[in-house]
């Protein structure tokens, strides 16, 4: 169908004045919930044919002006950017036919950069596939252009699209965007939740970070958490705007106890705990001043290139030496600025990154680089260095103490910690419930379905118990395994009945599915009497600790001894509670 001569005017009109706008959405971590970065998004004139961005972006390429409609929206994206500088990243959309136009090789980008005071290192190209990429060879010269001066890579859409896992192999971004379409829902779906796994697994390999695109749903949120993912944006977290937004602190909160509450049992260790010092060079420092100091300090192992205190460029010994030992390799070099001999894509990681991914990242390596100092940095400032073998020294201590101490079945603390935490909570005096749970008619459902499905059942409890805590806790909240079908979860929130109520209503609302195709219609008691009953429930003693005098553990044991007979006289899921203070019970349903 032609297109009428009016909107190849209009269209025209756009291009010349410039009449688009740019909105900005974030994108935040699941570790500390913090924006990471904003994705520039392009929206047209309003009550115009082009205001929605996808027709704007079709018609351009249709009519051979993508170069130029992609150009005039980078320009736009980082002058009107809303980022901190040095501190959050800006992402920026390119076509993928764009990538291999030969007016973007010899772009403007970094001269736009510099003018509004920002750097390659701020940037991230992101590639959307519009269409795919037809001559990865070219595509991979040119992207590496862009990383030798500091931008960042991204492939869109992964999971979707038409060319995005190929992509992924080709091109080796630093993050890929997982789409919507896997998202949504994953919380429900298996066959969703087995995919992302993979790429969670091939993401820590490969050092790549994930981006979960289209968060709209609390549970989805939690979920991609749990699961490892790094990074997420939707209209949960928040809206593209003009301007900078501040997150719900009720959402950062939640994200905050969710990395808690699934950390591994014991010292969770960040790789900031290990960063040691470092020698530091400016990049304009002589290679001559750089051998000169490892010929001074022989314990030295490497020194960090930085340019405003942020790191760019690492220099191992060894291989500096080697490079000079080469024939003319004084002459040529020794005069001459470090940074041509630094390693310019050095493994650098932020100080709260887990220890255990840091070495994955670190042992995926090119072999000449496997056992390079890794550099760390907090809030994009160097802090320091660790070595590998202060790495792996680090998890297997760990490692050694989880074993010692964690649940073998679900990962949670065991005993052992849950007794140090009762017993810390009891001494602050500050008031807090203990919830104990455990499950009606386990050994019936054991004995019928095998103890595979059983220990499943075990594992859904302890998943369900630490999502409620997550939805309806507090930051500091502590959620242990006891044994078998004793769990524990201890509170800080006023409201504790509401952990409860979620609780019931997760176990309940899920467990129909750990049953074969038959309704279950009766249970068998332990002296193996039929009770009606649909199957398994969930007991809840919900102790409120309040301390204006310190109460011991035995008090608390005891009332909730008292509650659990209480709750499984009851039929169905239930729970029952009471106060403790001043070294009395006071009971109530």
């Amino acid at each position: 169908m032609p297109i009428p001569m009016t909107h190849l005017e209009e269209f025209h009109t756009i291009l010349e004045q410039q009449n688009i706008r740019m909105v900005y959405q974030p994108i935040v971590s699941l570790y500390d919930g913090s924006i990471f970065g904003y994705e520039a998004l392009t929206r047209g004139p309003e009550n115009s044919p082009f205001q929605n961005p996808s027709v704007l972006f079709e018609y351009a390429e249709q009519e051979g002006f993508l170069y130029e409609l992609e150009k005039l929206a980078r320009e736009k994206a980082i002058q009107n950017s809303i980022i901190q500088q040095n501190k959050e990243m800006l992402f920026i959309n390119i076509s993928s036919p764009v990538i291999c136009d030969p007016k973007f090789i010899a772009g403007k980008t970094l001269e736009v950069l510099e003018k509004f005071g920002l750097r390659p290192s701020n940037v991230v190209f992101e590639i959307t596939e519009r269409s795919s990429i037809e001559d990865f060879s070219l595509a991979q010269k040119v992207l590496e252009h862009y990383r030798k001066q500091g931008y960042k890579i991204a492939i869109d859409d992964a999971g979707a699209g038409y060319s995005s896992l190929q992509a992924i192999a080709e091109l080796q971004p630093d993050f890929i965007k997982v789409d919507r379409s896997l998202i949504h829902n994953i919380h429900k779906y298996k066959i969703k939740e087995y995919i992302l796994e993979t790429f969670v697994t091939f993401a820590q390999k490969m050092n790549i970070h994930l981006i979960a695109e289209g968060i709209e749903q609390q549970d989805e949120l939690l979920k991609l958490s749990r699961m490892g993912v790094h990074y997420a944006q939707g209209f949960l977290l928040g809206r593209p705007e003009s301007h900078a937004i501040n997150l719900n602190e009720v959402m950062v909160e939640t994200i905050k106890q969710n990395r808690i509450n699934h950390a591994p049992a014991g010292k969770t260790w960040s790789i900031g705990d290990l960063a040691t010092q470092i020698q530091t060079f400016e990049t304009a420092s002589k290679i001559s001043l750089v051998a000169s100091y490892f010929h001074r300090d022989e314990a030295a192992s490497g020194a960090v290139i930085v340019s405003d205190n942020k790191p760019i460029g690492l220099v191992m010994r060894e291989r500096l030496f080697q490079h000079l030992a080469g024939q003319y390799g004084f002459s040529l070099f020794w005069k001459k600025p470090i940074d041509h001999a630094m390693d310019t894509d050095p493994l650098i990681v932020d100080e709260f990154l887990p220890v255990e991914q840091v070495s994955q990242m670190a042992m995926t390596r090119v072999h000449n680089k496997l056992y390079d100092v890794v550099i760390i940095t907090s809030n994009g400032q160097l802090m320091g260095i660790a070595s590998v073998q202060s790495i792996l020294a680090c998890i297997t201590n760990v490692r050694l103490e989880t074993a010692r101490v964690a649940s073998p079945l679900t990962g949670l603390p065991g005993n052992i910690q849950i007794h140090h935490e009762l017993q810390k909570r009891a001494h602050a005096k500050r008031d807090f419930s203990v919830i104990y749970a455990d499950l009606d008619y386990f050994k019936w459902y054991n004995d019928r379905f095998g103890f595979q499905k059983g220990d499943q059942l075990l594992q859904y409890t302890a998943d369900i118990i630490q999502q409620a805590v997550t939805v309806c806790g507090h930051p500091h909240d502590f959620v242990g395994h006891i044994g078998g079908d004793d769990f524990i979860a201890i509170t800080y929130v006023e409201e504790s009945k509401r952990v409860c109520e979620e609780i019931i209503r997760r176990f309940d609302q899920g467990v129909g599915l750990f049953y074969e195709e038959d309704p279950v219609q009766y249970v068998e008691d332990r002296q193996g009497n039929r009770i009606e009953n649909n199957g398994v429930t969930i007991s809840l003693s919900l102790v409120v600790c309040e301390c204006s005098d310190y109460i011991t553990l035995e008090q608390i044991s005891e009332a909730a001894a008292n509650l659990k007979k209480q709750a499984k006289s009851q039929k169905g899921s239930v729970y029952s509670c009471c106060s403790l203070h001043s070294g009395a019970a006071a009971c109530c349903s």
